[in-house]
């Protein structure tokens, strides 16, 4: 626990300090959400079936803008053999890693999505249950992301492998995510959608890390 605590503080430094990352997420999921109500109208009875759907996706694209330079920049630097030679775990080291992406890009999703939601004319019945999903959903999507980083190191083109790699892992959690607040929209129970996100969650934290230390050692050979 030490390694994970020690990688997350390094790169919430990081992150403070360059800062890019995080706003740029936050700034394409702005963007993304607001080019809806141009492109399809701004009548509430269009907006309201789509919005839950249209943050999602929003969300999904935005968390995955920065994943690419997950290990990159380690990698370029050569930070990355130190890491994997030191006698820390190397699933610490990503766990960590994986945290300090999701509290610099997913939790601001998190934050911003009930303003996005005012935006799209999403019922107040679904704020609550779309901040629940997206709580459970997007640390999910930073781990899985940091094994398809892992899996794209130094390969060209990895940003479009690593989306190619990535999406079709993430579509459950979109699937779910959305239907949860479709279904409190509705009047519907969404424990159901919750407990699959929490399921995906569990199974995610400790298997992740496995997956992408094993990608990795293979890059760094």
């Amino acid at each position: 626990m030490s390694a994970f605590w020690a990688i997350l503080r390094r790169d919430l430094r990081l992150a403070l300090r360059q800062g890019a990352d995080g706003l740029l997420a936050v700034a394409f999921f702005l963007l993304a959400a607001v080019m809806f109500p141009f492109g399809i109208g701004p009548d509430a009875e269009i907006l309201r079936p789509v919005a839950a759907g249209v943050l999602w996706v929003c969300a999904l694209f935005a968390s995955m803008l920065s994943l690419e330079r997950l290990f990159q920049s380690d990698y370029e630097d050569g930070s990355l053999d130190l890491l994997a030679l030191a006698p820390a775990p190397l699933e610490a080291v990503i766990a960590g890693k994986a945290a300090a992406h999701w509290l610099t890009t997913g939790l601001p999703l998190l934050i911003a999505a009930p303003i996005l939601g005012l935006l799209l004319q999403l019922p107040r019945e679904g704020y609550l249950p779309l901040e629940a999903a997206m709580a459970l959903g997007t640390p999910t999507l930073s781990l899985l992301g940091a094994v398809g980083a892992a899996l794209t190191l130094g390969a060209r083109r990895g940003g479009v492998l690593l989306a190619l790699l990535v999406l079709p892992l993430a579509l459950p959690v979109l699937i779910f995510g959305a239907g949860a607040v479709e279904g409190a929209i509705t009047g519907l129970s969404y424990r159901a959608e919750l407990m699959v996100l929490g399921g995906f969650l569990l199974a995610a934290a400790p298997l992740a890390p496995f997956a992408a230390a094993a990608a990795l050692r293979q890059a760094l050979e």
